[in-house]
């Protein structure tokens, strides 16, 4: 989602706003951490900095005390037993092969990642979430005949085809609110708030925060998060049996060595593939840097430092982006619309001339 600093609403207490991040994640706004698909998304403040709610919730599972030291008693009778580090050994083993069984690469982008769960079950987690959505803001959705759901209804009707997910039931939910957000949930629910839309300043802006947030969705980022879980829960146990690390400290240190580098790496990566589906589309990937630089100045030095954050900073995303933009005009000018485009580009290099 366009959490934009940009858009989404978090799926638990998760912070990221441009938006298809199982938190709506959003496009891009201070965010914090949160489990996935639990509550419906809060109402961001009224800022100009962008929530990512692309979908990602992934509020942070509190450990239960208790448990923990019930699971300490066993662990010390355990470790009596003649076998037991063999049987650590085996657990070990296990534990690694199930890691590598399950590490597929990302569409578009080829990273590496550990995912367990498919994309009908992001789907269903994706339907509650929706419910939730629709629920909070149901009275505010603009009627099909506006100029504003007429807009998205155009850039996202040139955007699916080049998404790999046309198979979609997709839905357009244009919110009368003034935040700026956007974020798509999984299965095609796409969410656009009016304030995002002055901030995009024509249809090549909003094709970069659609496009952002429809990667999320191709990145299947809402799974990947879930399934971080399944394996971050293990180590917090491993360091309080062994090391009798706190709880509460190997929840922060893992939010900072693992979860919100993973969300600055899925935001970077959706936004990698979002400008290369919007060239295709033959819209400006010179939009997306410039959508930047409005985001960062409307942050006017509010947003939270990086490493604190589930979404890059605004002024790292432009340079980040200026690196693909060689990229994406070729994948622009190989597209169906590239002699169009060309002809554009003459028609404005034309006018700057004559403007001197």
């Amino acid at each position: 989602m366009f959490a934009l600093r940009f858009f989404r609403p978090a799926i638990q207490t998760a912070t990221r706003t441009f938006t298809t991040t199982a938190t709506p994640r959003t496009l891009f706004i201070a965010r914090q951490t949160q489990s996935p698909f639990s509550r419906p998304p809060p109402r961001p403040s009224r800022q100009t900095t962008f929530r990512h709610a692309q979908f990602r919730g992934y509020a942070r599972r509190p450990f239960n005390y208790q448990r923990f030291q019930q699971s300490r008693n066993f662990y010390r009778q355990w470790r009596q037993s003649p076998t037991f580090f063999y049987q650590v050994g085996g657990i070990g083993a296990a534990g690694t092969g199930f890691y590598v069984y399950n590490l597929e690469e990302v569409p578009v982008s080829g990273r590496r990642r550990f995912n367990v769960y498919s994309a009908d079950s992001e789907k269903q987690q994706g339907a509650a979430m929706y419910q939730q959505t629709m629920q909070e803001y149901r009275s505010q959705i603009m009627p099909a005949y506006t100029k504003e759901h007429q807009q998205v209804q155009r850039v996202l009707d040139r955007l699916i085809p080049h998404s790999g997910l046309a198979g979609e039931q997709w839905e357009i939910h244009v919110i009368d609110d003034e935040m700026k957000n956007a974020f798509v949930i999984p299965g095609g629910k796409v969410f656009v708030f009016r304030g995002i839309l002055d901030v995009c300043q024509g249809d090549d802006g909003l094709a970069a925060v659609l496009g952002h947030e429809i990667a999320h969705n191709v990145a299947h980022h809402a799974a990947e998060r879930m399934s971080q879980y399944v394996w971050l829960e293990p180590v917090g146990w491993l360091a309080y049996f062994f090391a009798g690390v706190d709880p509460m400290i190997v929840q922060i240190v893992s939010a900072l060595a693992f979860t919100l580098p993973g969300s600055r790496s899925q935001e970077k990566e959706a936004d990698y593939i979002g400008l290369l589906m919007m060239a295709e589309s033959c819209y400006d990937p010179q939009a997306a840097v410039g959508l930047w630089e409005r985001m960062e100045k409307g942050e006017k030095g509010s947003a939270p430092p990086q490493f604190i954050s589930t979404h890059p900073s605004s002024h790292n995303r432009q340079g980040t982006i200026r690196e693909w933009l060689t990229e994406a005009e070729d994948k622009r000018r190989g597209s169906d619309c590239g002699v169009t485009a060309g002809y554009v580009d003459d028609f404005r290099q034309a006018a700057e001339f004559q403007r001197w």
